[in-house]
């Protein structure tokens, strides 16, 4: 454990980056893909120079594990049992891809004593520099608990299938995000029959956001049906890495470079402005 862990901190002792920007993936229902989704966008941040940390909080469904083809030695409830260090979580993926796995310790995190909220956000806290981003692939839904890590984040994207109950359901999830905070969200059309489909249902969701809830979303991209996407889950291994050429992973590709062409880069996370908001939740529970 403590092998992997001075590994890791030797890897992150080198010259202070800004502040991890974080980034919640969310669906309104489950089995849109969003897991699977949220592997390859971070694998596709890491194809274009940036550190990224995996964090599964699907609590109970995470797979990201069983997506990559490995088994997570501990879970954030070691961290909060066990006084681990956060490094000793930190788990190593494919083309170094960082990733930490939840376990069922979700709804632990906002039950903790005052000394063990203090311990569980200065060790969050202590990887923010070390990371350009920070994803969050929350549980499909919305929950007491998950509202607050989404509501603490500094972006959203929702994920989507063409099915009528997917986009009922990812409407009713912005809606509710909106109602608490004006928060950025980004759109992701997953598993469309073709390109025209799925940019006419992105097209009708935008609409209906702007109208109903008098709020902008930014489109960033249709990801298609793609038998490789299928493949890669069975051979246990990302697509964008499996078949890099495959319409999916192209398609990852693009939405990954409309996402950082959209992001202001002057306007950066303040400082600890993720773990400020979800100390206040944390404190005021």
């Amino acid at each position: 454990m403590t092998d992997q862990a001075a590994k890791l901190r030797a890897q992150m002792n080198g010259t202070p980056q800004k502040l991890a920007k974080t980034i919640a993936i969310v669906s309104g229902k489950g089995g849109v893909g969003k897991s699977n989704f949220a592997i390859n966008f971070s694998l596709a941040l890491i194809e274009q120079k940036k550190k990224v940390l995996l964090f599964d909080l699907d609590i109970g469904m995470g797979n990201i594990d069983i997506l990559i083809g490995k088994t997570s030695r501990y879970s954030i409830v070691d961290l909060l049992d066990k006084n681990y260090s956060i490094y000793d979580m930190i788990e190593s993926g494919p083309n170094s891809l960082s990733y930490l796995s939840g376990g069922s310790g979700l709804d632990k995190i906002f039950h903790l004593k005052h000394e063990q909220t203090n311990y569980f956000l200065q060790e969050l806290e202590s990887v923010f520099e070390n990371y350009d981003y920070i994803i969050f692939d929350m549980g499909a839904g919305v929950t007491q608990e998950s509202i607050q890590f989404i509501l603490a984040s500094d972006e959203c994207i929702v994920l989507t299938t063409t099915e009528p109950t997917a986009i009922t359901d990812a409407y009713s999830m912005m809606k509710h995000i909106l109602k608490h905070k004006n928060l950025p969200l980004n759109l992701v059309i997953n598993r469309a029959m073709n390109q025209k489909s799925g940019t006419e249902i992105m097209n009708r969701i935008t609409k209906a956001v702007q109208h109903f809830l008098q709020a902008s979303i930014v489109p960033l991209g249709v990801v298609p049906e793609d038998t490789a996407v299928r493949q890669a889950v069975m051979d246990q291994k990302p697509f964008l890495l499996h078949q890099p050429k495959s319409k999916a992973s192209m398609a990852i590709q693009m939405i990954t470079k409309q996402f950082l062409g959209a992001y202001d880069s002057t306007k950066k996370p303040s400082s600890s402005s993720f773990l400020t908001k979800l100390r206040k939740f944390l404190r005021e529970r």
